[in-house]
């Protein structure tokens, strides 16, 4: 019931920012409709679609007109394409949704193995070149890293494709882009995690008792450190959905990402309002779905939020 209230109240903060990216943005967003920059428009041309579109009435009438579109799914036409909004997003999403879930993926991957082994051998050289890596990881911009897959996998060894998604290795390269820029948080939290687990007094009874080690890392060294690590997961997940922009744009993908760039440059408010708010509905239930993973990784929380009811 909590997550219900708190996802209406969070749709209608949506809805309004997306009404009023409109009413505040600089410009007029008629004469952008109108595209008065390359076609002569007289002022009755103008006022008339002023009045076709509503925009004379008080603002609590546009916002209720908005409100009531976004309900059903409708934010109007593109004024790049002439097709209905939800009809591009729809299209552009799943390429997005596909890079963020490659690159989660891979980021799990790339963070179990180093910082397993980084907490496995604390204080080694390969716990050094780990942090070496992290360190790196961070610092990269990942457009200037992307151009470097680039230069090399595509340009001088062309073994994969530099742009584009005709092929699925076209996934490749900003895969490996996104994934190093957002894996080096996750490993020093893993590796920290592990090692602060690893001396906790349920794990030095276990041993005590014989249990084998693979036993003690599994059910409880690795569980009680994924809590830390989901949050992390979660919140990147929601944000890629969102954050994949330089890497759409440099990899030519034709992600909601890209659109919203186009969007913005051509003043393309439809596709504006609609990827502020599904996109942030979509990170709500994300973020909805991490707490819920809360309950399953530690059951004492879930008690707690029972008690607490």
């Amino acid at each position: 019931m909590r997550w219900i209230l708190q996802g209406i109240g969070f749709f209608f903060v949506l809805t309004i920012i997306g009404f009023l990216i409109v009413q505040l943005a600089p410009g007029d967003a008629v004469l952008s409709m109108l595209k008065v920059d390359t076609v002569a428009v007289t002022e009755t041309e103008i006022e008339a679609l002023r009045q076709q579109l509503g925009l004379n009435d008080p603002i609590w009438q546009r916002y209720g007109r908005f409100l009531g579109g976004v309900l059903q799914g409708d934010f109007g036409d593109s004024l790049m394409t002439g097709k209905p909004v939800m009809a591009e997003l729809s299209k552009a999403f799943p390429y997005t949704l596909m890079l963020a879930s490659t690159t989660m993926a891979a980021a799990i991957v790339i963070t179990f193995v180093l910082g397993g082994l980084a907490a496995r051998f604390r204080g080694s050289l390969i716990d050094r070149a780990v942090a070496v890596f992290c360190t790196a990881g961070a610092a990269v911009p990942t457009f200037w890293l992307g151009l470097l897959l680039i230069d090399l996998f595509a340009v001088r060894l062309r073994m994969l494709p530099s742009s584009g998604l005709s092929t699925p290795a076209g996934l490749i390269l900003p895969t490996i882009a996104l994934a190093i820029a957002i894996a080096p948080p996750y490993i020093k939290i893993l590796r920290n995690s592990l090692i602060e687990a690893s001396g906790r007094e349920f794990v030095r009874a276990a041993r005590a008792r014989g249990v084998a080690e693979s036993v003690i890392f599994a059910k409880h060294t690795l569980r009680d450190s994924l809590i830390p690590l989901v949050t992390m997961l979660g919140v990147s997940m929601g944000s890629l959905l969102g954050g994949t922009v330089i890497v759409e744009v440099t990899f030519g993908i034709p992600g909601v990402g890209k659109l919203a760039v186009e969007a913005l440059a051509r003043r393309d408010y439809g596709i504006i309002q609609a990827f502020v708010i599904v996109v942030g509905m979509a990170i709500f239930v994300i973020n909805m779905l991490v707490d819920l993973s809360y309950r399953l990784l530690d059951p004492s929380i879930a008690l707690k939020g029972a008690e607490s009811a």
